[in-house]
């Protein structure tokens, strides 16, 4: 079984090491509006979020700006407070049982659901530091693999993405992704949910590439340009904009 909780903790130590000696103010490309500062508080206050679901066994929803983030009026961006709430988190995390029922917004709505979460969110805003200090980022291939199935596990509960893909009126057509490593096929279904299976199969439009840039290009980071693509690139590009998570 994965160690995400371990895995939460080298995501945020590299994250906090991409923020220590950088600009506070340095634009986060993917994320338009956002400093890297910007980025750090964003992913801190998401911690301390999970932090009170988990350790109030938290029932109903509840959004991150509902619960304080421990920050001083005007102060952001700080990597120690980064890394503090994820050591608090993934204590928490620990010493729950993840089949403890609690609050969350995908479709398992138990403590371990939020440990693979967090992992994720981590993966995607430490590549959104890489690119805005200037680093190409790369996803080791078994966090990329599962990182592909939790999203597409999780976009279906996804309430505002689904309604952005039932908007593409494309009921019953198909993705297939190819890595040297997996692949999937996605099947866009009624009311803009969609269901997938492992396995080779003919798509509307094949993405082939590795598996890291596969989950970057999913999230949102990773232009399918410079990409083999087959098919209808048109719709894959519709598709990603409206699926964006």
């Amino acid at each position: 079984m994965t160690d995400y909780c371990s895995l939460v903790e080298s995501e945020t130590a590299r994250l906090a090491e991409l923020a220590t000696g950088a600009d506070p103010a340095a634009p986060v490309p993917p994320c338009p509006g956002w400093t890297l500062a910007d980025l750090i508080t964003h992913v801190g206050s998401l911690h301390r979020w999970v932090l009170h679901i988990v350790e109030t066994r938290r029932q109903e929803p509840i959004w991150p700006h509902q619960v304080p983030n421990g920050l001083a009026e005007g102060q952001r961006g700080d990597p120690a407070w980064l890394v503090a709430g994820a050591r608090e988190l993934v204590a928490t995390l620990r010493a729950t049982d993840p089949d403890t029922p609690v609050w969350a917004w995908g479709g398992d709505r138990r403590a371990g659901w939020w440990a693979r979460r967090m992992l994720f969110e981590l993966v995607i805003h430490r590549c959104d530091a890489e690119l805005a200090v200037g680093v190409a980022p790369v996803v080791a291939a078994p966090i990329a693999i599962d990182g592909i199935e939790e999203l597409l596990d999780s976009l279906p509960h996804a309430s505002w993405v689904t309604k952005q893909l039932a908007e593409l009126g494309a009921e019953g057509a198909t993705i297939h992704l190819h890595a040297g490593d997996g692949e999937w096929t996605l099947t866009q279904g009624p009311a803009g949910r969609i269901t997938w299976a492992r396995g080779h199969a003919k798509g509307d439009v094949a993405v082939q590439a590795p598996v890291s840039d596969l989950l970057l290009m999913l999230y949102g980071r990773r232009s399918p340009d410079g990409l083999t693509v087959h098919g209808d690139r048109a719709f894959l590009d519709r598709w990603l904009t409206a699926a964006s998570l």
